[in-house]
């Protein structure tokens, strides 16, 4: 990842135990199709095509982020992710499809960050089995949610699981 961007992946230890619980919720070859939202540097979307899903749609707002998410799958000789250049928020907004996994890491500090959840949702983003995770920062809290189900805290990286 190029020093001048301005992501704050997912750690490695973060991601790694992310996708250990994620392998009790989700068999990641069975036709998954994926959503990442504020893909970032490409990270989430990149590990969920190398656990065999389907189809990763991966959702950038920003230029060169979005250019590094695609030159790495081109690299790599992909066609399982696609790579949108526009607005999160815009997205869930127009999105007619269903996923069985969505996973959104906005900044921690963005505003709306709390609607996010309750957005999926309204939209009916997430198929009937499907499953949200949102990574957020300590300040946010979700666990009143009708649809919350667990969290995970893994230092300053905290997971909220919906279905």
């Amino acid at each position: 990842m190029p020093h001048s961007f301005k992501a704050r992946p997912t750690t490695d230890f973060a991601k790694e135990n992310l996708f250990n619980v994620l392998s009790n919720y989700l068999d990641f070859e069975d036709h998954v199709h994926a959503l990442d939202l504020f893909s970032g540097t490409g990270s989430i979307s990149l590990e969920l095509v190398s656990r065999g899903c389907d189809q990763v749609i991966s959702i950038e707002k920003d230029r060169d982020h979005h250019a590094f998410i695609c030159k790495v799958m081109r690299e790599i000789k992909t066609d399982q992710c696609i790579p949108i250049r526009t607005d999160a928020f815009r997205y869930i907004q127009n999105c007619h499809e269903q996923f069985d996994f969505i996973f959104a890491d906005p900044p921690y500090e963005l505003k709306g960050l709390e609607t996010i959840p309750d957005l999926i949702f309204e939209k009916n983003l997430l198929k009937a089995e499907g499953l949200f995770v949102l990574e957020h920062g300590k300040k946010n809290s979700f666990e009143a949610h009708p649809h919350f189900i667990e969290k995970r805290v893994y230092g300053s990286v905290n997971f909220s699981f919906f279905q």
